[in-house]
């Protein structure tokens, strides 16, 4: 009877996991350059033979690679990725990845993130613009250029998140190793006045999320049961004694 009421209880704590990325997922439907959180479960065996139990584990999380919408929004700040790579920023908590392209140039002529962070180059250096000079004008690879002259590229980046990975605000993800610049990849590119939407699916998301109310509440329906059948075992066991 224990031993159903512990797969039980593993069984809530991943449920209870897996609730709380739906949650977080459908909060940023409409976050710009968002991607999806997943949760991977996997069988932990406790005992050998006869005697083993399974055990559902904490879960690894991973990220969503499916694209989002682009949305064209008409600025010439803003930027879309194309293809599979990522925008990088300099954070202090160091260099983050990003899908939002949502930028913006300082006084001084730095290229920014939305939230105000430098716009890093394929080098890893902050992208600088001529203030006098106004918008750039974006080229498929990233290049920059103001009154025709190339006065920089915004870097597109490779990396895996890889599991249980770290989030940077909305939509930045720490990477867990140094990310390498994209070279010679016809297959990425950049969109100069569009945005990429979260690739959140908010309908497909709700249908999971009733889904593990459901799977939670017939969970706790077993504990009770579970802890009812060893109360009247320790009744009847008290009363033969």
């Amino acid at each position: 009877m224990q031993d159903s009421l512990y797969v039980a209880l593993s069984a809530q704590m991943a449920l209870e996991r897996r609730l709380d990325t739906i949650a977080d997922n459908v909060a940023n439907a409409n976050t710009v350059g968002f991607r999806a959180t997943g949760v991977k479960f996997e069988d932990v065996v406790s005992g050998t033979g006869q005697k083993s139990v399974s055990f559902a584990s904490s879960g690894k999380t991973y990220l969503s690679g499916a694209h989002g919408s682009l949305s064209e929004t008409g600025n010439p700040f803003d930027f879309a990725i194309q293809g599979d790579a990522w925008f990088a920023i300099d954070t202090p908590a160091g260099t983050v990845m990003t899908r939002d392209g949502r930028f913006s140039m300082n006084e001084n002529g730095e290229l920014m993130s939305i939230e105000g962070h430098p716009v890093l180059d394929a080098g890893g250096a902050p992208i600088q613009l001529d203030p006098r000079n106004g918008p750039p004008k974006a080229g498929a690879d990233g290049s920059l250029r103001q009154n025709d002259q190339l006065v920089g590229s915004i870097g597109l980046y490779n990396f895996d998140p890889g599991q249980n990975f770290v989030r940077y605000g909305n939509s930045g993800i720490v990477p867990s190793r140094t990310p390498e610049p994209v070279t010679d990849r016809s297959d990425v590119g950049i969109a100069q006045g569009f945005v990429e939407e979260s690739n959140v699916n908010p309908v497909l998301e709700m249908t999971r999320l009733i889904m593990v109310q459901r799977a939670f509440e017939n969970t706790a329906a077993l504990m009770r049961q579970t802890d009812s059948s060893t109360d009247e075992a320790i009744k009847t066991l008290g009363s033969k004694s």
